[in-house]
């Protein structure tokens, strides 16, 4: 079949997220560093559209293209496993422990990160001919938006923090949409639409993906951004990581999780049965 019931593609989700928690240290390192890198690509790519054309839209349009890769490629993001595997603990899957989840969790945010900081390095190089001239328009609007998504939420303090924490959350909702999408079909093109409508909703939202911002803000620093590494992790990274981790998981993975794989018994009617017999007996 070309689609999947929910109560299948849940227990897809429980089943990944399992699969996930026992991958060896270096297969959960390899494929997080490729997502990384691969979605840092598409980062540039509807950037540079962007930039190009004036018009974001059509950069967010054609930026899920490196998700859809990524994902066909049996490649990991911290946003999905944020979702994934802790419905295998939730579910007691045997072996499954916090432990292991959070292992999980801290391998895959090292290999998304190195893999994002890999593209970062070799993009700066090549917008800046080896640092021998100035990043161009498309280096001097990734710097300007590491500005503007650091100190400008530090202006604001814990009203800033707590925006870019939701804009954290709406991100990774509509993320593992994406992820969870791509289960529901068998065929890569179901696949590849069912990814397509969520990431280009969050991307052209500006919503705060904690991969992406990998790739954005070490090389907004790189190419001149006026703000520091500090200021990335502090008014950024953590903030949004977070975001990711409670939109996905509340949103998407515990949802789904608690009304098609644990579903609660049906309502019985007893009441109107009853009444109904005692009509037809008074007849």
């Amino acid at each position: 079949m070309a689609y999947l019931v929910p109560t299948e593609f849940v227990t897809k989700m429980v089943d990944a997220g399992e699969s996930k928690i026992y991958m060896s240290t270096r297969d959960t390192l390899v494929r997080a560093y490729m997502a990384g890198a691969i979605l840092a690509l598409a980062a540039v790519f509807a950037v540079t559209v962007a930039v190009q054309t004036g018009v974001f839209l059509i950069g967010a349009i054609l930026f899920p293209v490196g998700f859809c890769m990524l994902y066909l490629m049996g490649f990991d993001l911290l946003t999905g496993v944020f979702v994934l595997t802790p419905l295998a603990l939730l579910d007691k899957r045997p072996g499954v422990t916090v432990s292991g989840v959070l292992r999980n969790w801290g391998l895959v945010f090292v290999g998304n990160f190195a893999g994002a900081l890999t593209v970062a390095v070799m993009m700066a190089f090549v917008f800046t001919m080896g640092f021998n001239t100035e990043p161009g328009a498309v280096g001097a609007k990734i710097a300007s938006v590491g500005e503007a998504r650091t100190l400008g939420y530090a202006e604001y303090g814990l009203a800033g923090w707590l925006t870019i924490f939701l804009r954290g959350m709406l991100c990774n909702w509509m993320v593992s949409m994406g992820v969870v999408g791509a289960m529901i079909s068998t065929y890569v093109s179901g696949k590849v639409l069912a990814m397509w409508m969520p990431i280009m909703l969050f991307f052209f939202m500006g919503f705060e993906h904690s991969v992406v911002n990998m790739f954005l803000f070490p090389s907004a620093i790189i190419m001149g951004g006026d703000f520091s590494v500090a200021d990335y992790f502090i008014w950024n990274e953590i903030p949004t990581a977070l975001g990711n981790l409670v939109g996905g998981l509340a949103f998407t993975g515990l949802t789904l999780y608690s009304t098609h794989y644990k579903t609660a018994p049906k309502r019985t009617l007893v009441a109107a049965n009853q009444s109904s017999g005692g009509s037809e007996a008074m007849a």
